[in-house]
């Protein structure tokens, strides 16, 4: 479908945000007032996940709307295969120019390309179809230069996009507070967030009214959690919900190979600056603390994203804008004694969803309990400035839910996939006595039960209801049996109803003839 351009759409994403860090979500401590009106605009999806961790396969299920098990870009740099369509590829077709202010964490198809292609340098590539306006991958350079032009030091060498962060020497405080609480040399006015924050606003201002799409993402709440004042101080550690997880770091390792294999791999200097700092070296405080500062770069990102939403109410442009505000996964922050997304748990997949619709009034306010998955982003987008959803997209549109609709059949679970493979060292394959492509789980979940897959060892079965925090695998317990082998059953059909399948309903013959409907709405 090709058209006039219906309005503006306002992509936002934020890197490692958890699904339940939003007080309209109901969490105990953190207050998120922008966010939150965001919310009282348009729709909350409280039940929304993303289908793959970490940040590269996340971002390849959000840009092309597939599962893990189709676009099969599983890890970072892993490359996104050349021929999948994606959000701004199909944007282009009705006359958009999708703009870039982050980053999309996209490896690029090296096939037909020269090895020497400096595309092939980093994995941190630009989505097919996304014109860079600021592009901060890794080495953070154009922000690095704001700081420097405006006299404050950066450092020159090493490790650069971490060395930025690093806290004040001797604060106020630090000791008692721990590692996370000192924060860096900056002030707030010219963080990150900050920065793409004035370059996004000095882009639509120079658009004089034009329609746009703005694809914005923001780097932060992702480590090292280190927040510029005020926002180090937000939150007081006594405060802090208490992390969801075994009584020891024994009995969570416990519960299976692969878990005590990733406990032993959180060893790493950017969780917070420190010396190969480890979550389960942490004590209480240091943990509580470490939740408080993430709790305060939440806030830092959210009130730089309502210096924008600001700027399109007072240029009239905020009810004519759709706005999209998600993030790739989410975090452990401490529960089953884990920092991350690398994991089969919850806390790494489910994710924030508010879509703000200025035309569809009758669903503002409302918050969806309904499974929703990322892969129904890019459906969404599409549908609503008027371009034909692609066959390859295993999600749906969540159109009808911001109509307040409630769509008849509509999912009854999450599913989600994490591929733990090491192409460059091979640490889990030598670790655990696998191949490749043996290294990865797969999960469904819903409202009762959650089985995870393993592709070559044993799988886990949890109760939710009476084991909310999956603490307890069921999967050897005779008495769950049928109950396993029934999930093990549904995710094979959920598995084989979503296979790759871009030529599958077509027949040749006397000229092509294609088959629509083949496949469920939902």
């Amino acid at each position: 479908m090709s058209g006039a351009r219906k309005g503006n759409v306002l992509f936002i994403t934020l890197d490692q945000w958890r699904g339940d860090c939003l007080s309209a979500a109901g969490h105990p401590v953190l207050k998120t007032p922008v966010f939150d009106k965001l919310a009282a605009d348009g729709v909350l999806f409280a039940n929304h996940y993303t289908q793959a961790s970490p940040c590269g396969p996340a971002r390849a299920s959000l840009y092309t709307g597939m599962y893990l098990q189709n676009h099969r870009s599983g890890r970072n740099g892993v490359p996104l295969d050349a021929r999948h369509t994606n959000v701004a590829l199909e944007a282009r077709k009705t006359g958009y120019e999708p703009v870039l202010f982050g980053y999309t964490d996209t490896a690029p198809d090296p096939r037909g390309r020269d090895p020497l292609d400096p595309a092939l340098d980093h994995y941190e590539g630009v989505l097919p179809g996304m014109t860079e306006q600021l592009r901060l991958h890794d080495d953070l350079g154009p922000w690095l230069a704001d700081l420097k032009k405006k006299g404050h030091a950066v450092p020159e060498a090493g490790d650069r996009h971490l060395n930025v962060y690093a806290p004040v020497v001797d604060y106020p405080g630090a000791p008692e507070r721990g590692p996370s609480f000192a924060p860096p040399a900056y002030p707030a006015d010219d963080s990150h967030a900050a920065f793409m924050t004035g370059e996004a606003i000095r882009y639509l201002e120079a658009r004089h009214g034009q329609p746009w799409f703005v694809h914005l993402s923001y780097w932060h709440p992702h480590p090292p959690f280190i927040a510029p004042e005020p926002y180090n101080s937000r939150y007081d550690p006594a405060d802090m919900p208490k992390p969801r997880r075994a009584a020891s770091l024994a009995g969570e390792a416990a519960q299976h190979p692969f878990t005590a294999w990733r406990m032993e791999r959180l060893r790493n200097r950017y969780w917070t600056l420190a010396a190969e700092t480890c979550p389960t070296d942490m004590t209480d405080a240091d943990l509580a603390q470490l939740r408080a500062t993430y709790y305060g770069m939440i806030n830092e990102v959210e009130d730089n994203l309502g210096r924008l939403i600001d700027w399109l109410k007072e240029n009239g442009q905020y009810d004519n804008t759709l706005i999209v505000l998600t993030s790739d996964h989410g975090e452990q922050m401490g529960d089953h004694w884990m920092l991350g997304k690398e994991t089969y748990y919850d806390e790494s997949f489910h994710i924030p969803l508010i879509l703000c619709d200025p035309r569809a009034a009758a669903g503002h306010g409302r918050k969806v309990e309904a499974f929703t998955e990322t892969i129904d982003v890019m459906p969404t987008i599409l549908d609503w400035i008027g371009v034909d959803i692609p066959r390859q997209c295993d999600g749906h549109s969540l159109a009808p839910w911001l109509n307040g609709e409630t769509p008849a059949g509509w999912r009854d679970a999450a599913h989600w996939e994490y591929d733990f493979r090491d192409l460059l060292n091979q640490t889990a394959e030598q670790a655990m006595g696998l191949v490749s492509d043996e290294c990865h789980l797969a999960v469904v979940r819903d409202g009762q039960y959650k089985y995870v897959h393993f592709a070559a060892q044993p799988p886990l079965f949890f109760d939710l209801e009476s084991d909310p925090n999956q603490l307890v695998n069921l999967a050897e317990d005779p008495d769950y049996g049928p109950l396993v082998l029934r999930y093990a059953q549904k995710m094979l059909s959920w598995r084989m109803q979503h296979d790759e399948r871009t030529l599958t309903h077509m027949h040749i013959g006397k000229g092509v003839f294609e088959r629509t409907g083949a496949k469920r709405t939902v």
